[in-house]
């Protein structure tokens, strides 16, 4: 009553306007403002230094045009360095979304000690990628001291030598064992969310373990596999830490990536001209993987 009253004398004139619309751009100008030079302004330099011929060792920089883009498109390693992108984004997304699903399916379902298995199938994610290859480096697959190697002998076999003879099978094994339990925990999230009656009238009706997983689990996994996906192409596009700790791009550049290409551009030959015009590269071999295969799979979201 107290409320109806005060409303009632409330004035009724032209004038008075009982809400007032807030704009919502002034209060997201500074955030977004700030996003644009934090994007924008990086940009603009790699593009502004791809036309100049700027060596560390012999400043200062001079216009030359598109004679770093020739020189990229031109360098013998190019495609092999493009050929590396590629696999070291498909092979380990193969790896890690198939080992992840069974995983989540398998951790899912009821056992002794499952509160403690989950935490150690997640722990390897939460490890730098640069601890992880070292740990892998020099624990696990050196050819003389490493776990591998041990085990080789024992068994009466001659112990790999990873990184000089399988060099790129050692560093798609480090990013799938880093990246398993990111697709495992986000798979395992939305194993909790299945229709557990669904799965007991399937059973009930004859219905194995295996066509359950095809028919009914597979399908209820598809976003968060296509989820994943974009995910793990954003971050293994950028795969740098690993090579650098590792085999330093070699031997030869059999596992150099892009990224890695433009840091020894950059950063070894003191390039920073053909270093710009090879990360412009990059933007355009990312969004042209983001466009054919990243839209693809988003189209189930």
């Amino acid at each position: 009553m107290e409320n109806a009253t005060a409303m009632s004398s409330l004035p009724t004139g032209s004038w008075f306007k009982p809400t007032r619309t807030v704009r919502a751009w002034p209060l997201m100008a500074p955030a977004v403002g700030l996003l644009l030079i934090w994007a924008i302004v990086p940009l603009a330099l790699t593009l502004w230094y791809s036309f100049q011929g700027y060596n560390l060792l012999s400043p200062p920089a001079t216009f030359v045009g598109l004679e770093n883009y020739y020189f990229l498109l031109t360098d013998p390693d190019l495609p092999r360095v493009v050929w590396n992108t590629l696999v070291l984004v498909l092979v380990p997304l193969v790896v890690t979304v198939t080992a992840g699903v069974l995983l989540a399916v398998l951790y899912d379902g009821p056992f002794f000690g499952r509160g403690i298995a989950r935490l150690l199938v997640i722990a390897p994610f939460f490890v730098m990628p640069t601890v992880s290859a070292l740990i892998w480096k020099n624990l696990l697959m050196h050819p003389v001291y490493g776990l591998f190697a041990w085990l080789s002998r024992s068994f009466g076999m001659q112990p790999i030598d990873w990184f000089t003879n399988h060099p790129m099978t050692a560093i798609i094994i480090i990013i799938s064992w880093q990246w398993i339990p990111f697709a495992t925990l986000i798979l395992l999230t939305a194993m909790q969310s299945l229709d557990r009656e669904q799965l007991e009238a399937a059973r009930m009706d004859g219905a194995g373990a295996t066509t359950s997983f095809i028919f009914i689990t597979l399908p209820h996994l598809a976003r968060p596999v296509a989820v994943v996906v974009m995910l793990e192409t954003i971050f293994f596009l950028a795969i740098y830490a690993e090579i650098l700790v590792t085999t330093v791009g070699g031997p030869g550049v059999i596992t150099t990536n892009i990224p890695f290409y433009i840091y020894s551009r950059g950063l070894l030959g003191y390039d920073v001209g053909v270093a710009s015009a090879g990360g412009i590269f990059a933007i355009i071999v990312a969004n042209i993987v983001a466009f054919f295969f990243v839209r693809a799979i988003a189209r189930q979201l």
